[in-house]
Parts: C-alpha cells; sequence; structure tokens
C-alpha cells in the first residue's frame, strides 16, 4: 500500500470508529467530537476504560496493535457492563462491531470506578500471558532478537551452533512491514510448519536513527534480498515472493559499505584497489588440495590438533582436500611430516552462477564492482544495466522496460540513474563454501536487520541429535565483536548470579525475623 492508501485507510479507521462509539463517549460523560479526532480519540477512550495513556502507543505499533484492539474491544465492553463471558466472545469475533450494537441498541450504564483486576483465575492467566507476550514481542522488534548460526559461512568467526543476541538498535531498529502477522515467530507457525503471515497491507519502510553505521568488517543480520522460496516447506516445490521482513534471515560479514569499489584477487578482497585488512577475530577460510608422501592423516590430529570436523576428503592415495580451512591451520598443515606440499585452490575459470552473470568472473576473481550509495548516479546502458536492473525494478519499485538498446524507466528514456538508497556487499570468511553478495548481488538498506553483539549459548553438534551436544563453555558469553580474541564473561556471569541469590536470601531472612 501506498501512503495515500494507508492515509485513506487511516481516516476510514476513525470514521468507523466514531459511527460505532459517538454514544458512548457521550455516556461516558465526554463530547461526541471527541470520538471523532484521530488519535486524541484513542487518548480519551484510554481514559474512559481506566487504562494507561501509553496504551495508545501500542495501538500504532504494527503487530503489538493485532493484540492490542482485541484487550481494548473486551475493556470498552465491560466498561459499559458488559462482562459475560459471550460479550467477550461477541467483541473478540466481530472485530469489535459487537460494539456497534451495544451503541446503538442498549441502555449504556458507564462504571467509573469498575476493578481492574481479573475475576478469576483463567481471566488472569490470560492477562498475564497476553502482557508478556506484548512485552517480548516489543523487545525482539526493537531492541534485542535471539538467532542461532544455522550454516557454516562465517565458521570459526561464528560457529555453527552459535546462540546469538542480535541488537535492534546499534543499526536502528525498522518498523514492522508487514502489518499482519504472528507475533514472536518470523516466517513460519511452529508445530504446523505453516506462514505467519499476510502478505498484505504493507507498510512503507521506516527506520529509527541508529547508533552507529553498517561499518566496513561489521558482522550483520540481514534478510536475503533473493528469498523467494517457502522456508516452511519443500524448499523447490513453490516459489513464493515474501516481503522483505519475512524473508529469511541471513548473517554475514559486510566487506564493503556504500561508495565502495569492491575487487576479489586471487580469493583476497580488495577495497578502491586496497587489501581489506580484517579484524583479528575474522578467520577467513579457503579449499586447500594436500599432497601427502602416500600416508593417511590420523583422524585425532585432525580433529583435536587442526579442529576441523568437516569438509576432509581423500581424493586419491596421496591426495586431501580441505575444503575450508585457515591460513593458520593451513601452516600448521605445512609442518605435518607426511605433507609434501600444500596449495590454495583458486579459481580461474568463468562462473555463470556469480552476479551478474555477463562476466567471466568467480569466487576467487571478482570485479570491480561498484557499491550504490544513496543519492549517487551511475550511467545506464547495456553494460552497466545488469549489475542495478534488480535494484532499479525490484528493490526501488521502478517500471523498468528494455527494448534493444533502449532503457525506459517509468515511461522516460533513461541514460543515468540515481540510487533512493544505500547498498553493501555481504560474504561469509568461509570463502569457498558461502552463498553471498557474490551470487545474488547487493544487500540494500531496507533488509537490514541487526548487528550480533553477544553470544550466550555455543553448541558443538547441533544439527547431530540431543545426544551429541557438546557445550563449548569458552564461547558461553562471549562478545562478537572487540580487538583481540573473544573472551567468556560465563563466569562473572555466574558470580553476579550468585551474589544476586544470597542478597535476595538475606534480605528476606531479614524480613522475616523482623515479622
Amino acid at each position: 500500500m501506498t501512503l495515500i492508501q494507508w492515509f485513506l485507510f487511516f481516516i476510514a479507521i476513525q470514521i468507523i470508529h466514531f459511527i460505532g462509539t459517538w454514544k458512548l463517549y457521550e455516556a461516558a460523560g465526554r463530547k461526541r467530537w471527541e470520538a471523532a479526532i484521530p488519535v486524541y480519540n484513542a487518548i480519551i477512550l484510554m481514559k474512559i476504560i481506566n487504562r494507561s495513556p501509553w496504551w495508545t502507543i501500542l495501538l500504532f505499533v504494527p503487530v503489538i496493535n493485532l493484540i492490542m484492539f482485541p484487550v481494548v474491544w473486551v475493556e470498552t465492553l465491560r466498561s459499559f457492563g458488559k462482562n459475560s463471558t459471550l460479550d467477550t466472545i461477541l467483541g473478540v469475533l466481530t472485530f469489535g462491531f459487537y460494539i456497534y450494537y451495544i451503541n446503538y441498541t442498549q441502555q449504556l450504564n458507564y462504571i467509573s470506578d469498575r476493578s481492574l483486576i481479573p475475576t478469576n483465575k483463567t481471566a488472569d492467566t490470560i492477562s498475564s500471558l497476553l502482557y508478556a507476550i506484548v512485552v517480548a514481542t516489543l523487545v525482539h522488534t526493537y531492541v534485542m532478537q535471539p538467532y542461532t548460526i544455522p550454516t557454516s559461512s562465517l565458521e570459526k568467526s561464528l560457529l555453527v551452533g552459535d546462540f546469538l543476541f542480535v541488537s535492534k538498535f546499534h543499526y536502528g531498529a525498522r518498523t514492522p512491514m508487514t502489518s499482519v502477522a504472528a507475533p514472536m515467530v518470523h516466517d513460519t507457525l511452529p508445530l504446523i510448519k505453516s506462514k505467519s503471515y499476510f502478505n498484505s497491507p504493507q507498510l512503507p519502510y521506516f527506520r529509527f536513527p541508529a547508533w552507529q553505521e553498517v561499518n566496513r568488517n561489521d558482522i550483520v543480520v540481514f534478510n536475503w534480498p533473493a528469498d523467494t522460496v517457502r522456508y516452511f516447506g519443500d524448499r523447490n516445490s513453490v516459489n513464493i515472493r515474501k516481503p522483505i521482513d519475512k524473508k529469511s534471515n541471513y548473517v554475514k560479514r559486510c566487506v564493503g559499505v556504500p561508495g565502495d569499489s569492491l575487487s576479489i584477487k586471487d580469493g583476497l578482497v580488495y577495497i578502491n584497489n586496497k587489501l581489506l585488512i580484517l579484524p583479528e577475530r575474522a578467520k577467513p577460510q579457503f579449499s586447500y588440495t594436500v599432497i601427502t608422501d602416500g600416508s593417511s592423516f590420523d583422524y585425532n590430529y585432525i580433529v583435536r590438533d587442526l579442529h576441523i570436523t568437516d569438509g576432509v576428503y581423500q581424493t586419491d592415495q596421496t591426495t586431501f582436500l580441505f575444503r575450508a580451512i585457515s591460513d593458520e591451520t593451513a601452516e600448521r598443515l605445512r609442518q605435518n611430516p607426511i605433507v609434501k606440499s600444500i596449495t590454495r585452490n583458486i579459481s580461474h575459470e568463468s562462473d555463470p552462477t556469480i552476479f551478474p552473470s555477463n562476466t567471466n568472473w568467480n569466487v576467487d576473481n571478482f570485479g570491480p564492482i561498484y557499491i550504490p550509495q544513496k543519492g549517487k548516479t551511475v550511467v545506464l546502458n547495456s553494460k552497466s544495466l545488469p549489475f542495478y536492473k534488480t535494484i532499479i525494478s525490484e528493490y526501488e519499485k521502478n517500471d523498468l522496460k528494455i527494448t534493444g538498446d533502449e532503457i525506459r524507466i517509468n515511461g522516460q528514456i533513461a541514460t543515468t540513474y540515481t540510487f533512493k538508497q544505500d547498498y553493501y556487499w555481504m560474504m561469509g570468511d568461509n570463502r569457498h563454501n558461502s552463498e553471498d553478495s557474490r551470487f545474488w548481488g547487493y544487500v540494500p538498506e531496507n533488509h537490514i536487520v541487526g548487528k550480533p553483539v553477544f553470544i550466550w549459548m555455543s553448541i558443538d553438534g547441533i544439527n547431530d541429535g540431543i545426544k551429541n551436544w557438546k557445550i563449548r563453555w569458552d564461547r558461553l558469553f562471549t562478545t562478537v565483536s572487540g580487538e583481540g580474541q573473544p573472551q567468556s564473561y560465563f563466569r562473572y556471569f555466574l558470580a553476579a548470579l550468585i551474589l544476586y541469590f544470597s542478597i535476595s536470601a538475606f534480605i528476606k531472612r531479614r524480613k522475616e525475623k523482623k515479622n
């Protein structure tokens, strides 16, 4: 929906509200016109039902308002003596239109001093549950979101089985664009594995002010721009175009920011013709071919000493393929007496799956490519258009038509294009085992979700069944970013927890003695 459509929809809601409630306002001692003024009418309604004015804000928070509307309908009915179970059911099932019936057909007896304490245990439980869902959804959407690392594309920096807290406020919390969705889940309802949202109506993109920009080398969680597949079913059976905020969450390292010129030479990333210097915690990995004297590697040596648990293949009696190891591990392998040679595998052949598919590039030799910046203008022609075609038509919603060498945008012949938002280039540290921007291109600013800041749990073998789980104690309560190697703060957390419970128990005993 466009902004004009949303405005008309909002006005329609206000008219519906006024027609169905003006007599209720009058019965509560308010003026009829107070039911007609947008936002102000909600503030007055909160006073009528004896609820905090802060509830008004929650009525305008996407997803949260889906929980709040039924609550307000029921509270309104109870403020006029409609307390029965049937009244509650009718209020919810009719989407509040039962209030119309009360407004026009019933004697309105306003109860100004009604008790807000639930009258039975069931009502109390429901009230507590709704409150918990509202608070959790607010935190999940605007402050901090839990996230699990599912793949090895950032292996060594972030491990499969790491459980993260992702900050929403570092890059500015993004308000939901999908306005009708189940709270606390992404695109899939648990257990029944069905879609958790309606595709429409969609809200315009909006992001709160950020604490910081997305910087080069930041690890970032974002919505996968190329996601048109169904996560909650057979990924190969149905092609679904998801809303932006319901596309699958990915986590990669931002290696290029708006305005950068990026290229990859023999697997190394260059920004503006300078080698990208990665932070100490980054452990880029590559595929290596190792030639031995005919002896086989000891399994314990591979797993225990080199910490490699996957991606080791013996191709013949003397040759081994290591799919993903760091330079440090490669150097340790080189010192092994059975190793005759070790060579990083670098691709030089053209790969048609590489973005934008009209070049002779591959994962190890790529570019240069310009990363679009908001407000900057580029020349458009048949050679440059493949780089920006998706941006123009999909991400920035223009009508793009191509006839021979003629390019038309929104009906006008175009030889240049000015970008409406910033874009980023995301790559995995596991260079030969990462589906990233090299395959599907730029990540738009409106796809940015947040910044991983903290690992609160890490389980080795997370995909191998619970019997094979092993907690990585050294990774618990470690920060994702920062200087030097990660340091676990788990012992400090335990000490603080013990101290808290000890003080609480001491205070409780003192109170009991006084009583």
